[in-house]
């Protein structure tokens, strides 16, 4: 009897939970849920299938293909929150059996079922194409950075020779000009006696050709993989519905003009553009004389947005490693009912003074005790001195009787390697087919 409840009641919630996923959905997604499981163009296999591959490496055209299929699924129009009507962990498991049929077997579903398990792959999938995308812009990003960072080395290595060659050179002239000061000699006439005056002056020009930024920093060699980036970029941040909090508005601001200055085609950053969120390490390279650098202000919005989705400032819609907070957390309107009719389920308070005052107050009654046990030296396993506090050593949890059967393991295999040879296996011991255990047994046998 017990059985057929259980059974029953978890065949009326499964079905339930089709009905809520399906419900609000159209003819039109229907259809196009159908669609979903027949074959691709030129294809043996179905475009759900296709939807749900796995990225390759972390290059520019996986990721247009990736986006390809995120658009593929956008295009699908599923109803706004549809991923919120059921809770998550039954989302996942229908997403998890659902990916391991085929197109046929889905096809071959029960039409309730048959949609509410695509849906749920389908919420599934965009979910992990989102996260899969930024991952592998994010991989790109980072590999372009230590491939400038190691390039900075290499070039300050390759230049170190000349460098010292050069320091050697203005060290002698700096002492041929110190000597012609204090004798009161002719300053040019001590460069020339060190090397010729055209001499002289090429030195000063390829000490120039040498001589790096103040901040000798890297980043103004990032700008060289610029072209890269841009072969995916425009369609990267197109695709994703990025949002916001206060404090991260401004490259919000700022993606929406690269955004429309793509939609353009426009190379020039309009002047008005947001910078407040540049840092100084960007500063000299986006702020030009000639206006902002196109080529530095995008890159610059990039690394400043990987910062800010690292960082939770920004989120992304649809996304599994990327949401919103608050999407961790009840529905604030959900929550406000529930309070109401005090089903939140927590053993506190519902009133913030009323439990901070119980807190309080509990806490000074405890404190009370440790008082009063402290004064008359009675605290268990502690005690308090003109020292300070002294706590006892804790004792040893271990039972004897667990200490006499360490001992007894330790003897027998102390006495095992030193009469009984351990005996490898051998086609003798495999005839026999002796269990392990009995094997053992025989090596300890008088």
């Amino acid at each position: 009897m017990l059985e057929r409840i259980c059974a029953e009641g978890l065949t009326r919630g499964t079905r339930q939970i089709y009905e809520t996923l399906t419900g609000p959905l159209q003819k039109d997604h229907r259809l196009a849920m159908d669609r979903l499981l027949d074959n691709r163009e030129n294809g043996r296999t179905s475009l759900l299938f296709w939807l749900r591959q796995p990225p390759r490496a972390a290059k520019p055209k996986h990721i247009l293909i990736h986006i390809e299929r995120l658009k593929t699924i956008q295009e699908l129009k599923l109803p706004e929150g549809l991923e919120r009507t059921v809770h998550q962990n039954w989302l996942r498991k229908l997403a998890r059996e659902g990916g391991q049929m085929t197109a046929q077997h889905l096809g071959d579903l029960e039409g309730n079922r048959r949609y509410a398990t695509v849906v749920a792959v389908v919420l599934d999938t965009r979910a992990t194409l989102i996260d899969e995308i930024i991952d592998l812009h994010d991989r790109i990003l980072g590999t372009l950075f230590s491939r400038a960072k190691r390039q900075h080395a290499e070039q300050f290595q390759q230049s170190g020779h000349s460098i010292n060659e050069k320091l050697r050179l203005f060290t002698r002239i700096g002492n041929a000009l110190l000597a012609a000061k204090e004798t009161g000699g002719d300053a040019f006439t001590a460069i020339e006696a060190i090397l010729p005056w055209e001499a002289f002056r090429e030195s000063v020009s390829d000490t120039q050709k040498l001589t790096r930024s103040e901040s000798f920093d890297y980043l103004p060699l990032i700008g060289d993989g610029f072209s890269q980036l841009r072969r995916y970029t425009p369609s990267f941040l197109e695709v994703l519905e990025l949002k916001a909090a206060p404090s991260a508005q401004e490259i919000l601001k700022a993606i929406g003009v690269l955004k429309t200055m793509n939609e353009h085609q426009s190379r020039k950053v309009p002047e008005d553009a947001p910078v407040s969120f540049v840092r100084k390490r960007w500063e000299a390279l986006v702020r030009t004389p000639d206006g902002i650098d196109r080529r530095f202000y995008e890159l610059c919005v990039l690394s400043e947005l990987r910062n800010a989705l690292r960082s939770g400032d920004v989120w992304v819609a649809g996304s599994r490693q990327f949401k919103d907070f608050e999407e961790y957390l009840l529905p604030r309107q959900r929550f406000l009912e529930q309070r109401e009719r005090q089903e939140l389920g927590l053993a506190v308070d519902n009133d913030c003074e009323r439990f901070l005052t119980a807190r309080l107050a509990l806490l000074d009654r405890e404190m009370a005790a440790v008082e009063k046990l402290a004064a008359e030296n009675e605290l268990p396993d502690a005690a308090i001195t003109s020292t300070g506090l002294k706590v006892t050593p804790l004792d040893k949890a271990v039972p004897e009787t667990a200490d006499a059967l360490m001992r007894q393991v330790y003897l027998v295999a102390q006495l095992r390697r030193q009469t009984f040879p351990i005996i490898p296996a051998s086609k003798d011991s495999r005839s026999r087919n002796l269990p392990l255990r009995d094997m053992f047994v025989a090596q300890l046998a008088p």
